[in-house]
Parts: C-alpha cells; sequence; structure tokens
C-alpha cells in the first residue's frame, strides 16, 4: 500500500499533522519510535493561532478542559522594576481565543492522539524507529525498524517531525544555520500548592496578575523565567552562570535552592529539572525532493516567547491544505514548493526576536544591565500596549496575492452574537467573505449577514477592500473583488473556471 503521506515522528507536531491531514480524507501512516508518548512536560505555552489550529483539527473540545490562559508577558529589570510588558488583560481578542494558553504536553499528546484514532484514513505505529529513505519522482519509501524486523513503505509525501536530532534530517544532508545564540539554562518543572512569591517588584501594571503573567526576571545576578501552568504545574528556567556546571547544577539539593526561594512556605514537588542550550537554528532546506522537514526537525528557537511549538504547528497546518489540495483536487506540484518561502522567513522573524530579547535577557553586566533597562523603558514607552501576537510577521511571498491590502496577515475570528467563533459558522477550507453570491466552489460568505457585530466588515473597510479570500491555514489570500480574488486562487491551484466550478 501506498499511503499519501508517511509522517515521522508522533510528538505533538506529527499527530496535528496527522488530524490535519486525516480530516482531508488522505492516507496517513505515523511512525513513532516511543511505545509510549514522553511522560513529563517538556513545551508548556500555545498561541491563539494554535488554539484556531486546534479547532480546524477538530480536537479543541479534548484539549481545553487541560488548558488555562494567562494574560501575557512581563520583563522585569536589573533593579527589580518593570522594563517591558506585553499584556492581553482586558485588550480585545481579534482571533477569537486569550494569546496565551499554557499546557501540561503529555496530557495534549494524548488528546491528540485520540483525535488520530477517531479518524479511519489514520494509522499510528508505535516502536518503528526511522533508519533511512530513498524516493523517486513519484513518492517516497521509508524504511524502519520495528520489533527487531526491518520494515519499508511508501508514501507520496513524508513528513518529518522528529524533532530537534532529526535522524531524518541527518539522512537527507541538510545542515542547520546558527544564528549565534547559545544559553545553558536549567528548566524546573513542580506541583505547587500555592501561589509563587516574588521579590518586590517596581512599576507592575493596576491590576496585573503575577500568576497568571509570564515573568522574565532579567537580573544580572541570575536571569530567571516563571511561567503558569495548568492546575498545580508551574515552571521556572534558570540561566546557567559561567562557573556553574550542569550536572551540579540538576542535583536535587541545588534544584531544591533555586526553586525554594520562589516558594517560601508553599509545598511542591519538583516533577523534572533538565539542562538545555537555548539554540536559534533554521534548516537550509526544508523540502528535499518529496520530503518536508516541520517542527523543531526545521528549525529550533530560544523559547523567550513561548513560540517554539507554535512554529511547529504553522508548519504543518501551511503543508496540510498545499499536500490535498495537490492530492484531490489537482493542483500542482509547485504549490509544495511554496512551504519554505513562506515559512523560513515566517520562523527567522520570529526567532530574530526571541534571540534579541535573549541578548538582553541573558546580560550579566550589572553596569550593561542598567544601560539595557533604561533603553528599553524608552523603546517601551513607544510602543505602550504591545503583546506577544505582535511578533508575528505576515507571509509575503508564496501562495499569497502581492499587492493586496492584508494578503499574508491571519485573518480575524470574531465571536459571535450566539457565543461561537467565526470558523464555528464557517467550516474550514477557503472562505471568501465579501457581498455574497456563487463563488466556483469557494464557501461564500455575505459580510452583511454575519452576526459578528460588523468585525468582517470593519476589517475589509480599514484596508479599503469590498471582499477577502482566507486560505484553509486562516492565512488572508488577499482582498479585491470576488472575481480577481477566485481567479487568482485558480492560477495558484491551477484551475480553470470550469473546474472551480
Amino acid at each position: 500500500m501506498t499511503y499519501d503521506v508517511v509522517i515521522v515522528g508522533c510528538g505533538p507536531v506529527g499527530a496535528l499533522a496527522a488530524n490535519l491531514l486525516g480530516r482531508e480524507g488522505l492516507s496517513v501512516l505515523v511512525l513513532e519510535k516511543e511505545l509510549e508518548h514522553y511522560p513529563l512536560p517538556r513545551a508548556v505555552h500555545l498561541d491563539h493561532e494554535m488554539m484556531r489550529l486546534l479547532q480546524s483539527a477538530g480536537v479543541i473540545d479534548r484539549v481545553l478542559p487541560d488548558m488555562i490562559a494567562a494574560d501575557g508577558h512581563l520583563h522585569i529589570g536589573a533593579d527589580h522594576g518593570v522594563i517591558r510588558y506585553m499584556g492581553t488583560q482586558g485588550k480585545p481578542k481579534p482571533f477569537g481565543w486569550a494569546n496565551d494558553w499554557f499546557f501540561y504536553q503529555p496530557e495534549l499528546e494524548a488528546h491528540l492522539r485520540a483525535g488520530m484514532d477517531g479518524l479511519e484514513s489514520v494509522e499510528l505505529e508505535l516502536g518503528a524507529e526511522f533508519v533511512s529513505l530513498d524516493q523517486d519522482a513519484a513518492g517516497a519509501t521509508v524504511h524502519y525498524s520495528a520489533g527487531g524486523e526491518a520494515r519499508s513503505v511508501r508514501g507520496r509525501w513524508v513528513v518529518a517531525s522528529d524533532g530537534s536530532r532529526s535522524p531524518v534530517r541527518k539522512a537527507l544532508g541538510v545542515a542547520l544555520d546558527d544564528l549565534q545564540f547559545e544559553e545553558p539554562w536549567l528548566v524546573v518543572d513542580a506541583e505547587v500548592e500555592g501561589p509563587v512569591t516574588f521579590p518586590p517588584l517596581t512599576g507592575v501594571p493596576e491590576g496585573a496578575d503575577l500568576q497568571r503573567l509570564s515573568v522574565m526576571m532579567c537580573d544580572p545576578a541570575r536571569p530567571a523565567t516563571v511561567v503558569p501552568g495548568r492546575g498545580n504545574h508551574r515552571r521556572w528556567e534558570f540561566m546557567l552562570l559561567p562557573h556553574e556546571d550542569d550536572a551540579e547544577m540538576m542535583r536535587p539539593e541545588r534544584v531544591g535552592e533555586l526553586v525554594g526561594a520562589w516558594m517560601k512556605d508553599v509545598p511542591h514537588r519538583i516533577v523534572r529539572a533538565a539542562t538545555y542550550r537555548f539554540h536559534g537554528l533554521v534548516a537550509e532546506q526544508w523540502q528535499v525532493g518529496r520530503v518536508f522537514l516541520a517542527g523543531d526537525a526545521a528549525h529550533q528557537t530560544p523559547p523567550f516567547f513561548g513560540q517554539g511549538m507554535c512554529h511547529g504547528f504553522r508548519d504543518v497546518a501551511n503543508l496540510a491544505w498545499k499536500i490535498a489540495a495537490v492530492a484531490q483536487d489537482g493542483a500542482p506540484e509547485s504549490l509544495l514548493a511554496t512551504y519554505q518561502p513562506e515559512r523560513d522567513p515566517h520562523v527567522r522573524g520570529v526567532i530574530g526576536a526571541a534571540v534579541a530579547a535573549g541578548r538582553y535577557i541573558c546580560e550579566l553586566d550589572p553596569a550593561k544591565a542598567a544601560a539595557r533597562d533604561a533603553d528599553i523603558r524608552a523603546q517601551a514607552r513607544k510602543r505602550a500596549g504591545e503583546t506577544a501576537a505582535d511578533l508575528i510577521p505576515a507571509i509575503d511571498t508564496g501562495a499569497v496575492l502581492p499587492g493586496s491590502p492584508g494578503a499574508g496577515e491571519r485573518f480575524i475570528q470574531p465571536l459571535l452574537a450566539d457565543g461561537r467563533r467565526l470558523d464555528d459558522l464557517t467550516g474550514q477550507g477557503w472562505r471568501l467573505f465579501g457581498p455574497g453570491g456563487d463563488a466556483g466552489g469557494v464557501s461564500t460568505f455575505d459580510v452583511a449577514a454575519l452576526p459578528d457585530n460588523g468585525a468582517v466588515q470593519a476589517w475589509l473597510a480599514a484596508r479599503g477592500a469590498e471582499a477577502v479570500l482566507v486560505r484553509p491555514d486562516h492565512y488572508v489570500f488577499g482582498t479585491g473583488t470576488p472575481e480577481n480574488l477566485l481567479a487568482a486562487r485558480r492560477a495558484v491551484l491551477g484551475q480553470t473556471a470550469e473546474m472551480a466550478a
């Protein structure tokens, strides 16, 4: 049997890919070398765009009860005063979800796999370890071992979501572009039975709840991050100082000292402590023939804005609709070649922001830290009201209509009068919002009739546009007249007007 897609690696990114592709009706085999998903927390943060993708994958009702919405990010300077606030409390939610969500990764992975179990065209093989692959013009053959046996499977395409060490990437000979950032940090997860105790801080915005913020302590004595978690889960990240040894700092006594300073008399239990090298790395080639790298296999980012897993989710959302268009709708293979041109600059932009933040966060010289604080406070006054959502740039090349206002932006998802979100009404796939009328096979919505309190009409008015065409991954294809948008879409998908109808 030849599958439409073989996915190597069933972490959250691979599992989301399987859900998205399976809901498109594609046949998918997921190969995962471990017999059980990793039982301890690793990633902890997703943003509003990822919540929307979990909607698209049909698993939002599964995951939502085990997540908590937070209120943004707070950076504290060397003098323990606020230098940067990216808060979301009380602000509009144009995309339908709070900007920051925290979760417990083993629970998220279990929910994503449960979603896969409900899709007839998706299969998961555990204990399947990648060995090698070869490919030709029609597909790729993945060779792997399972249960002590050598096995092979063929797919039209392969998605490698097999982590930062990615055996697939290595087998393809793809090099990583080093963005010249590497700092050692100790990451500690704990179950706590009360609030975190912060040192006295100045300049905290009125109404801000430190227990609901990701707090970055840019203290040259010991840079550290404290983030909220679902239930009683909390995470600390401590920068290791130049003289400190990884193994020594992971000893239970040292971990207990570091965390205990924040917990005072609050009972707590350390769940996990591990040292990491925070990197900025991007694969030089994301597509090799019929094989695509996604998630940590394609890029690694410092965690200062919590975008690591978000990058991977965006990768597979970008790939899923394009693979489905080629496999089912006759779109040209060249559509898949837009994957890296769209995602690479996007990832580099966000990693660049994270690296820049990391450089000022990790400053250990007290005099330089004081000068940094003054500079960041001056910049913050100019961009008051910023949120971490502002970090995500628009797509400016690939499957978008260049030159049209709003092209490449993430499209809004307003709340509706009945409490649902826009996607609950419109469904997934391509959507045209405008004056209504027939749209040749694309779901069309008359903006005047939408029960969204005029949100989409206002979006169009702000861009001076009559209509907007939205891609299946919720990015704006372009704006203009319905006729021009549909013609441009047909050109991208290699269709004639008769085929689209």
